[in-house]
């Protein structure tokens, strides 16, 4: 008797114990920066907490969720950017120069569902992804010559990269938020010092076409310049011969007599008081 009344309150301990472990498997927490996808019998069946883009937190469909115990599966996405990473790619540009880039892609899983049906795991869309990024990168930088990347171009490079990947991308269920290129650099030695060699010899080409287009537009400028000082002189001797020639004299005075240049000598000068040079000091007027 004594027996059979302990197994009575210990058996409905079990299967209350056992209730209660059932009842809690019934439901899963979602947190805000986790989606899932409920797999029934390993089938993709629905999304809960979905990514919305300009979403809030506190008001996503983050929190408890119902489920069938041993029936449906939680699989669990992350909401937030994750990254691809590119070590030492070999990239051929089109003046003939091996780089080696560095880069990364950024991206964020907008269609679970989608995602765990053609994928599977992020881990395995991440697998998938890296050899498409690769691909882009170095479509997108065989078009170009390695200078390309040391100016503002290097900006629509990286924007051309993220639309063709993202081409490719969709097909996971995946946005690329952004594509950097952290460094492109030519192997050491031998054909980075030929790079280097060959920019030299453009940039002192492209400085003395600058030169000799500068040099041009100085002389015509100088010319007309002349042309135009000629021109008023001209129409001033018409207008006052004697003022033209006293200026005249006044000029020649100043660079015969107070020339300072720097290879002034001490050269003396002596002329008659009747000599015809210094006509305007005998007449002022």
């Amino acid at each position: 008797m004594n027996a059979t009344w302990f197994r009575g309150p210990v058996a409905w301990a079990i299967s209350a114990a056992a209730l209660l472990i059932v009842a809690l498997s019934c439901f899963v927490v979602i947190p805000e920066t986790e989606q899932a996808v409920i797999l029934r019998m390993q089938t993709p069946l629905v999304t809960i907490n979905g990514y919305q883009k300009g979403e809030q937190f506190g008001r996503t469909g983050a929190g408890v969720v119902f489920r069938i115990p041993f029936i449906d599966q939680v699989m669990r996405i992350d909401k937030r950017v994750l990254d691809i990473e590119l070590q030492n790619q070999p990239v051929l540009s089109t003046d003939q120069l091996r780089l080696e880039v560095d880069a990364y892609a950024r991206f964020r899983v907008v269609d679970p569902l989608l995602m765990v049906k053609s994928a599977g795991t992020v881990q395995r869309v991440t697998d998938q992804l890296t050899p498409l990024f690769a691909s882009a990168l170095r479509n997108e930088l065989g078009k170009r010559p390695f200078a390309s990347l040391l100016s503002p171009e290097r900006g629509q490079v990286m924007d051309n990269i993220q639309a063709a990947l993202q081409k490719l991308a969709s097909q996971y269920g995946v946005e690329i938020v952004d594509v950097r290129i952290k460094h492109a650099d030519l192997p050491s030695g031998s054909p980075l010092d030929s790079a280097y060699a060959r920019m030299r010899t453009a940039r002192q080409q492209e400085a003395a076409t600058i030169r000799a287009q500068g040099q041009k537009e100085a002389t015509i400028i100088r010319a007309n310049a002349s042309a135009q000082a000629a021109q008023i002189q001209a129409a001033s001797f018409g207008k006052d011969p004697e003022f033209y020639n006293f200026f005249r004299g006044m000029k020649s005075y100043q660079n015969a007599f107070l020339y300072q240049g720097q290879d002034k000598g001490e050269t003396s000068i002596i002329l008659s008081p009747e000599n015809s040079y210094l006509q305007q000091f005998r007449n002022p007027k």
